[in-house]
């Protein structure tokens, strides 16, 4: 966290944003004015030479920079003044955050799968760990996955749709982790929650029926209402994109807004010392409340997301397994 040793004004929208984004390396912790951070791995390829560079930030040629415009990230020197994105494909801050995630799931997941294998199933009933990694197991796979997609379908999409809610309660959890290596906000990075919810969209629509594209280009509305101008279909239509839009901006905007309330919290400590010491005692006790207060808040919220999340996966994929018309 900046300290305001030089009497300048604490920036509090900087820093928050500077703690959101995503970042060419890892800062751990600040000692005596020195910074100490993990350089991660740079992979860019050249607009100019088409050369690849691999390397870390110190290290990076001149024709490339952090182009603070962009959220700092890698451009180019062209020529003639000019700037370009190059090709970048370097290992950033929210790709090693995702691999721990992934590390813990196989951990967990492997464990609980060398018990069952074990175990006795007649006998033994799970206890401890593996009992509380049941009853989640459970409780999405039979409450929220089996009602919501429908008893025909639910065992095809329920390895999708409980892997979305353990990797994004997983990644909210440890993003709520202040010190390495937690603390990154990978849900509220909406690259990532685009990326969960095209695969949600693939899994509504690359495996929808018949009956449910029949449904979206020729609804069961008035005849008026789809000839000589299309408009329910044009309206169906847009209505299979702004599903998974909802659900890339509702996890992304819920995320990002908690991880941010928690660092203006965080920062009004520092605020309050550089006003004197009688108010940064006054805001140092409202922060520290306030701080546990949200910290408990996020906890329930991070399942709350995840839960949600899963819940309208479900649903919008049982919406793409109508019933099939049956005459009378």
């Amino acid at each position: 966290m900046a300290s305001n040793s030089e009497g300048e004004a604490l920036n509090i929208p900087e820093i928050v944003l500077e703690h959101l984004s995503d970042s060419y390396e890892w800062h751990i912790a600040t000692f005596k004015g020195k910074h100490l951070s993990l350089p991660l791995p740079i992979i860019v390829r050249s607009e100019t030479t088409g050369e690849w560079y691999v390397g870390t930030a110190k290290n990076l040629p001149k024709q490339f920079f952090f182009d603070e415009e962009h959220h700092g990230k890698i451009y180019e020197h062209v020529g003639n003044g000019e700037t370009a994105r190059p090709i970048d494909l370097s290992i950033t801050k929210v790709v090693v955050q995702i691999w721990i995630v992934v590390v813990v799931l196989i951990l967990v997941f492997l464990s609980c799968a060398k018990w069952y294998k074990n175990a006795d199933e007649k006998t033994e009933t799970p206890k401890g760990f593996v009992g509380v990694m049941e009853m989640f197991v459970m409780t999405i796979h039979d409450d929220l996955i089996r009602p919501s997609v429908g008893e025909k379908n639910y065992q095809r999409f329920a390895p999708y749709l409980l892997t979305v809610f353990f990797f994004i309660l997983t990644c909210n959890l440890i993003g709520l982790i202040p010190i390495f290596p937690g603390g990154t906000n990978i849900t509220g990075n909406i690259n990532i929650t685009l990326f969960l919810a095209v695969c949600s969209m693939i899994a509504i629509n690359c495996f929808g029926s018949k009956e449910y594209w029949k449904d979206i280009f020729w609804p069961h509305v008035p005849l008026f209402l789809k000839v000589p101008v299309p408009l329910m279909p044009v309206i169906e239509l847009f209505g299979v994109f702004t599903k998974p839009f909802a659900l890339m901006i509702r996890l992304f905007a819920n995320m990002m807004a908690g991880h941010a309330v928690i660092l203006s919290f965080t920062c009004v400590i520092f605020l309050g010392w550089n006003m004197g010491v009688g108010y940064g005692l006054g805001l140092n006790l409202f922060s520290a409340v306030m701080l546990l207060f949200m910290n408990l808040l996020e906890v329930l919220v991070a399942f709350i997301q995840a839960y949600v999340f899963t819940m309208l996966s479900a649903v919008f994929i049982g919406l793409a397994h109508p019933e099939p018309e049956t005459s009378i």
